[in-house]
């Protein structure tokens, strides 16, 4: 029986396990194949020296629901089944839906299907902890949103060329009627798309998944021309590349402004050393309408004048005390002598 389906009554059961062993690339054991024709013992190597694929068996999850009424346990009517569900972080995935079609099913099927992704990863719930949050996050870990970066899981579709519909004819028609879902906004002063509150969707062939594997460029994200690998077919490159061209600026920008204000740095007029910031602000600080009367000298240098001005004051009043004295005691004798 597992045969006979296989082969006629299940073929989208296939499709998704060739798949997932696509994007796992398991490595054969050379040791199997000595001794073997050369040829195969060639796609034996060329395989195992070919790029890694992603995650375990154990790594993906098939037919699971994504509920937009009812519980995990119990999923309302009409919710959305995920054919693969993917959780890698360990390979920068930590979350990856995969939907297969074999090019016979009505894409306007495919469309309404992601509307019910979309219901789903809207809906809200009470975590353990008390706090309302995206339901999918209740039951699985990805990085929290960011500015611009407020994305909902990415979905990878990948098309088996088996049905008379080509791959391509369905690729198109998917990608215009879920555009509401994944178009982003242009941000014209980096040169780069927003994807704020959208689903990244990225498609592919199963013929290139084995191709090329996860590593290749075998995706493509809907709304861009150019394939890529899966990591940045997902992600935004061209907005990382943006934000760090503007860090960049930013921080030679700040470069410059404290080389020029370093040159603008005062010294001490008497040891030469700089003047630190607190010492620099204090010099051109004004009180009450009086400027600094030590502005030049450095904190320690303008502490030794303070401390020499008022040891020659103490010792002039010393000195004063000392004549005052002294012509007081000299009247003294004088009026004795007089009388």
């Amino acid at each position: 029986m597992p045969k006979s389906a296989g082969r006629s009554g299940a073929s989208h059961a296939m499709t998704v396990n060739e798949t997932i062993l696509a994007m796992i690339r398991p490595k054969p054991d050379l040791n199997l194949v000595a001794g073997e024709p050369a040829d195969a013992v060639a796609a034996a190597q060329a395989c195992v020296d070919a790029p890694d694929g992603i995650g375990s068996i154990t790594s993906y999850a098939t037919e699971v629901a994504l509920p937009s009424t009812g519980t995990w346990r119990n999923p309302g009517v009409g919710c959305a089944w995920a054919d693969t569900v993917l959780t890698a972080p360990e390979a920068g995935l930590p979350l990856l839906f995969i939907e297969a079609d074999n090019c016979t099913e009505d894409t306007g099927k495919i469309a309404v299907k992601f509307d019910k992704y979309m219901r789903h990863f809207h809906r809200k719930v009470k975590d353990t902890d008390g706090q309302e949050k995206p339901m999918w996050r209740t039951r699985w870990s990805a990085p929290n949103p960011q500015w611009g970066q407020a994305l909902h899981p990415p979905v990878l579709l990948v098309f088996h060329q088996v049905g008379k519909r080509t791959a391509l004819t369905q690729m198109e028609r998917v990608a215009e009627l879920t555009r509401e879902h994944w178009q982003g906004d242009w941000i014209s002063w980096g040169g780069f798309h927003s994807y704020d509150g959208k689903m990244p969707i990225v498609e592919t062939t199963l013929e290139l998944l084995r191709e090329h594997g996860p590593a290749g460029p075998a995706f493509r994200r809907f709304g861009r021309k150019d394939r890529q690998n899966l990591w940045d077919a997902i992600g935004n490159p061209s907005r990382d590349a943006a934000l760090a061209r503007r860090d960049e600026d930013a921080r030679r920008r700040n470069a410059q402004e404290a080389a020029e204000r370093e040159a603008q740095r005062p010294v001490c007029s008497d040891c030469g050393t700089k003047f630190t910031d607190d010492r620099w602000n204090d010099s051109i600080r004004v009180n009450w309408g009086r400027g600094d009367s030590h502005a030049h000298p450095c904190r320690d240098c303008k502490t030794r004048a303070l401390e020499a001005e008022w040891q020659a004051e103490q010792a002039e009043r010393e000195r004063q005390e000392a004549e005052a004295a002294q012509a007081s005691k000299a009247g003294g004798w004088l009026g004795r002598w007089r009388s």
